[in-house]
């Protein structure tokens, strides 16, 4: 038996992010997998913070990404150096009518408009601890995989394919229907 849900039960929409913030953001993730970085949104970090943005490089580098849609967003958050504890490089990411000088100079900066982005300054590389490293990799992993299982789950629609295309296997759902029971 299939359970309706009302609310929205998409695991990758967050709800909290102005419109603004999700352009800056969805043009800085283009660029970011054009660079070949593994990109994983809001992620809670072991300090309590929460990442706007965490990549992964090629090379097993983490960077954060704090993205700033104001004036008034970038100057009452003060947040911001806590996240260099967690990545070896920190950025900010904006829009054009943020001026750009309100930023750090010891921080990395994006250029974005939603359908792309510009990396307009490189963000010095301040390398994790080896036990630091492996944990926000782990934690980077972990959170990756879960929110693919529960977008995966989301959908209602079973993801195991044979070569052919059709079906490997019966669905969670139908497992349980056929033996009568109740998901």
């Amino acid at each position: 038996m299939t359970i309706l849900s009302v609310y929205n039960n998409n695991p990758l929409i967050d709800g909290r992010q102005s419109e603004r913030a999700m352009l800056v953001r969805r043009g800085v993730q283009l660029l970011l997998h054009e660079m070949r970085h593994a990109v994983l949104p809001e992620l809670p970090l072991a300090s309590g913070r929460r990442a706007d943005l965490i990549t992964l490089s090629e090379k097993g580098e983490i960077w954060i990404i704090e993205i700033k849609s104001s004036i008034e967003d970038f100057r009452v958050d003060r947040k911001w150096p806590d996240y260099r504890l967690h990545c070896d490089r920190l950025f900010f990411a904006t829009h054009k009518d943020v001026p750009l000088d309100i930023f750090p100079q010891e921080c990395g900066l994006f250029l974005s408009d939603g359908y792309g982005a510009h990396m307009i300054r490189e963000a010095p590389e301040h390398r994790l601890p080896p036990a630091t490293r492996k944990s926000v990799t782990l934690n980077f992993s972990r959170a990756a995989a879960q929110r693919l299982m529960l977008a995966e789950w989301a959908t209602g629609k079973d993801f195991a394919f044979s070569p052919k295309g059709e079906a490997a296997r019966p669905s969670i759902a139908q497992d349980a229907d056929e033996r009568g029971e109740e998901l």
